[in-house]
């Protein structure tokens, strides 16, 4: 049974990524460019021997292109593109060109260095990429159409306007969303979107030849080390809650400087181990900041105060009024657990702790 406050993700359902519904969409098309009938629902197979089915929201044959499309079900998950509808249009290429891939309305192009496609190319992930042909591929081996000489152009409803809530444009992505996924599945509050966004940003800045980053836990944070630091956005990791995903691929992919600067609250936690700080999966260990208030030069009697604290903005404020510099220290500790997640990584670690207004209360 869930704790009160965590999610029981037993009881969440699963969905289906972008890259999924693309598939199932370009699959359909093809059936129909081959056939002139359009299978509803179509079945397609994902790795991990799935081979789940998708009922189609719009097709249409003429002129020789075949479209069809797909409405995205994320299931139980926040996702910002639940309810998109993913468009695939199939039409004939040259003998001997294999699947090539376009953009549609609504899907990004790269327009810089660092990602897993070249500059130029539309934002159709590789995996999504190697789905869609595998899946053309096994329509024409059960139909006998030989090879598959096709342009395969993927679209997304209002998918510039998704876009906006999203990385994309940060990280060269512009003009409309990713098509994404390497399971084709997406995992509710697996937010693994958000921290795959994370390690392309990092790939990004790194191209880029940005040697000082910093994962900041939200728009305040981004603000405070873009004046401490004059950082260009580029540099700005939008890490949320998911530290532990910086610091990890920070490790294997190095940069100069990190710099992680979050509310208080937040790396207490990350001073205390923990690498997920979302409040309905990690608490502000009060006993935790206690100690670390004693080790700082506080007494016995600050430390009951600490630990009999409602908030660890609460506990900031006693130890303020009895002298001693928790925030400082809690950057201190922060910072010594980011070292150790970096395993010996040539990383300089900087940490700034700020309060709800961005006023840096304490960094080491």
């Amino acid at each position: 049974m869930a704790r009160r406050g965590q999610l029981d993700q037993s009881r969440l359902r699963p969905g289906w990524t972008t890259g999924a519904c693309a598939t199932a969409a370009a699959a359909a098309a093809y059936e129909a460019l081959l056939t002139g009938a359009f299978p509803d629902p179509v079945e397609i197979m994902l790795p991990q021997d799935r081979r789940p089915s998708f009922a189609l929201t719009f097709e249409d044959l003429s002129h020789g292109v075949a479209m069809a499309a797909v409405t995205k079900d994320a299931g139980d998950d926040p996702d910002v593109t639940h309810g998109a509808v993913v468009r695939a249009w199939v039409r004939r290429g040259d003998p001997g060109t294999g699947v090539r891939f376009a953009g549609g309305p609504g899907v990004g192009t790269v327009t810089l260095p660092g990602l897993p496609l070249d500059v130029g190319e539309p934002a159709i992930n590789p995996s999504p990429r190697a789905m869609i042909t595998d899946n053309l591929a096994a329509v024409a081996d059960r139909l006998g159409a030989g090879p598959v000489d096709v342009e395969v152009t993927v679209g997304v409803d209002g998918g510039e306007e998704i876009a906006r809530h999203t990385w994309n444009p940060r990280i060269g992505i512009l003009g409309g969303i990713s098509i994404l996924g390497t399971t084709g599945v997406v995992v509710p509050y697996s937010c693994s979107a958000w921290i795959d966004s994370i390690r392309r940003g990092v790939d990004v800045a790194r191209a880029a030849g940005l040697q000082h980053l910093a994962g900041c836990t939200g728009s305040t944070s981004e603000k405070v080390v873009r004046d401490l630091y004059e950082l260009p956005d580029l540099a700005l990791l939008d890490m949320g809650d998911f530290a532990g995903a910086v610091l990890k691929y920070v490790s294997r992919h190095p940069v100069e400087r990190l710099t992680i600067c979050g509310g208080f609250a937040k790396l207490t936690k990350l001073a205390a181990g923990h690498l997920d700080l979302h409040s309905h999966r990690t608490q502000v260990d009060l006993a935790h900041l206690a100690s670390i208030a004693v080790a700082a030069g506080g007494d016995e009697a600050l430390a009951a105060s600490i630990r009999a604290a409602n908030t660890a903005a609460e506990a900031l404020g006693l130890a303020d009024a009895a002298g001693v510099p928790l925030g400082d220290a809690v950057a201190a500790v922060a910072r010594d657990e980011a070292v150790a997640v970096l395993r010996g990584a040539p990383v300089a670690v900087d940490v700034v702790c700020i309060d709800r207004a961005g006023t840096v209360v304490g960094r080491a």
